[in-house]
């Protein structure tokens, strides 16, 4: 049995039903590969920003403060001790720490698909014909997510991912200043970006290229 979804224009109005590629967009969801390729690229994403000096790298110290013996204090033999003001800092968090993790290409691809196919399932994905603009106006941009939202998903909640695979500077352009719109091209498309908006809305090549990279 085919898998199709109805083909949208600007105005929110079906034009024509779209075969789906099944090993793409019906997908079973696993939780635990998804949960592993999420965890995996937030934390290559992650900014080691934190670092502390241990006591071989503060400044000073050089000298014994003073004698060993004879002066009633403890002994001590740097001030860049950890227990001195202005020492090191024992156990610190430094800047070589590493929190990469490997993940293998087909698991990220599968965690795409599942999500996809999840989106598709839910009613949550929308595929239009074209999402080209004669002009940079954010306005008829918004207008034209506006009527998607109300006539076919049937929310006016604003939490929407454009996939544009025309690559349109002007499609771009128009819509990377409304608020909880995100707009990648598809070669950017990652497991993390589909899971962190409600909303989905591709044009009909972002499917055609998607078809051709992965099957």
């Amino acid at each position: 049995m085919s898998l199709k979804i109805k083909v949208y224009n600007k105005k929110a109005e079906a034009v024509k039903d779209l075969e789906l590629n099944k090993k793409i967009f019906a997908v079973k969801v696993n939780n635990e590969l998804l949960h592993q390729v999420v965890v995996s690229q937030m934390a290559n994403a992650r900014q080691v920003l934190a670092d502390t000096k241990g006591k071989a790298e503060v400044s000073g110290g050089g000298k014994k403060p003073w004698k060993q013996k004879g002066t009633g204090r403890a002994r001590a033999g740097s001030s860049r001790s950890p227990i001195w003001r202005g020492g090191g800092v024992t156990f610190g968090p430094t800047n070589d720490r590493n929190f990469k993790k490997k993940i293998n290409q087909k698991s990220k691809q599968r965690a795409i698909f599942m999500v996809l196919s999840e989106r598709l399932v839910e009613g949550s994905l929308v595929v239009l014909d074209d999402l080209a603009f004669e002009n940079y106006k954010t306005k008829d941009f918004s207008q034209m997510i506006s009527t998607i939202e109300t006539k076919v998903l049937e929310t006016k909640r604003r939490d929407i991912l454009i996939i544009n695979g025309s690559k349109d500077e002007r499609t771009f352009f128009s819509a990377r200043n409304l608020k909880d719109v995100k707009i990648i091209n598809p070669e950017n498309i990652n497991a993390l970006e589909l899971l962190n908006s409600r909303y989905l809305l591709l044009d009909e090549k972002t499917v055609k290229l998607l078809e051709e990279t992965y099957c």
